[in-house]
């Protein structure tokens, strides 16, 4: 398989283009890394919740290209669908002790970007889902509005795994 999956099938494609075409169902990769900007935010939520869908049957981690701050916001809405994140502390690429991931899924341009450069000489898989920085809506909009811009990036990052790897029934949002 090819090292670089951007949604349509290279690295160019554009976000409108991706949103329309998904890459194939495959099989469940043995370990997973989600990778983001600061691991704050996107990276947290993807994480979580293929770890809910899948259980003990895949090791999943994720990282940052910089280490950001815990985000309440991300608590408060994965806190909704029942998933918990309170514990997680944001970490970097760098920070990674083992990088023998089969799969690595980046969230970000930055992320992309630096997981090419860390799986240059590796055998992974790297794919591209370009996905909204939920932050920005901070202070811009009441409370309200900022959780459902995160519960937005949540329900896209929840549908999306489910049809990348193929969960059907169990939990929905």
């Amino acid at each position: 398989m090819s090292r670089d999956f951007a949604s349509g099938g290279t690295a160019e494609t554009s976000a409108s283009q991706s949103a329309v075409a998904e890459p194939s169902v495959r099989e469940l990769p043995g370990a997973v890394l989600f990778a983001c900007t600061t691991n704050a935010v996107r990276s947290v939520m993807a994480a979580a919740i293929l770890r809910h869908l899948a259980g003990k049957r895949a090791y999943v981690a994720s990282a940052g290209v910089r280490a950001g701050a815990a985000d309440p916001f991300v608590t408060a809405v994965m806190d909704e669908i029942g998933i918990d994140v309170s514990q997680h502390t944001p970490n970097t690429l760098r920070d990674l002790h083992d990088t023998s991931f089969d799969l690595i899924i980046t969230l970000s341009p930055e992320a992309h970007h630096q997981a090419l450069e860390l799986t240059r000489t590796m055998a992974v898989d790297v794919e591209y889902w370009p996905t909204i920085d939920a932050t920005a809506m901070i202070g811009h909009g009441t409370r309200e509005q900022t959780l459902m811009h995160y519960r937005g990036v949540r329900d896209q990052l929840f549908e999306r795994i489910k049809k990348r790897f193929a969960f059907e029934g169990g939990p929905t949002v």
